[in-house]
């Protein structure tokens, strides 16, 4: 009995100097002023200090890339479609259903027709001139400008890539014919329509041992032919020749 107390004795005795230097020793945590710094910062004596969620409000934003002007933004909304633009009621009619005949609600098909007849009273020859070279050349730039557009959105799109480049080829093809023809109306074109016409590069082809060995025999075997012609010819003549003076002198012999 004397021995259970006097152990229990020595244990609280080593329990109470435990507790009074671990108080020495351990500080009690104090909220730092660098981690909570908002009006609602704060903790208890003896707590840890938290730091707020770190968000990402440093990242740089995304610039938008501007595209080009749009060739159908000289159009106003209020003018009227190409359809209902030469009707004299329209002028008058209410502004509900103006609104509605104008191009404040019109698609971008509607919108690209009256650009079409902008560029092609710019160039036509008279006012019922509708398959002149210079109306054509006003069209297929109307639809370039519109494909480039489109492509400068979606630069992926290879279906209307090749309409326009087909586009393309054909209007420098009517060009070099005007030019040939009337410069000074493929002056004109090219001014009003803003075009700048580029001449085509020289024909360039790699000179090869095989490349030259065939254009070598190409003009050797078009000597050959050329010879032959030529003695065909004069074979023709000398027989004519013959038939001529033997007619003669059948004529000199019936005299």
């Amino acid at each position: 009995m004397f021995t259970n107390i006097a152990l229990r004795a020595v244990l609280k005795s080593s329990v109470d100097v435990l507790r009074e230097s671990v108080a020495v020793s351990v500080k009690p945590w104090t909220c730092s002023s660098t981690f909570l710094t908002g009006p609602k910062g704060g903790c208890a004596a003896g707590g840890f200090a938290v730091p707020p969620p770190v968000r990402h409000y440093a990242r740089v934003a995304k610039k938008t890339k501007k595209g080009p002007v749009s060739q159908l933004s000289d159009l106003t909304p209020t003018m009227l479609k190409m359809d209902y633009a030469a009707v004299p009621l329209a002028q008058t009619t209410d502004d509900i259903v103006k609104r509605l005949l104008s191009l404040e609600l019109a698609n971008h098909s509607e919108k690209l027709k009256l650009k079409k007849e902008q560029l092609v009273a710019k160039v036509q020859r008279n006012e019922n001139d509708r398959s002149s070279v210079e109306v054509r050349v006003a069209i297929l730039t109307a639809r370039i400008r519109n494909f480039q557009e489109h492509l400068h959105k979606h630069h992926k799109d290879k279906a209307n890539k090749r309409r326009m480049l087909m586009a393309i080829d054909r209007r420098k093809k009517l060009l070099k014919n005007l030019r040939l023809v009337n410069y000074d109306a493929f002056e004109k074109v090219c001014e009003q329509l803003g075009i700048t016409y580029t001449f085509p590069p020289d024909y360039y082809r790699r000179a090869t041992r095989r490349w030259v060995a065939k254009k070598a025999l190409c003009i050797k075997v078009f000597k050959a032919v050329q010879k032959q012609k030529e003695e065909q010819r004069l074979l023709k003549q000398s027989r004519a020749l013959s038939y001529i003076e033997a007619a003669k002198a059948q004529a000199a012999e019936s005299q």
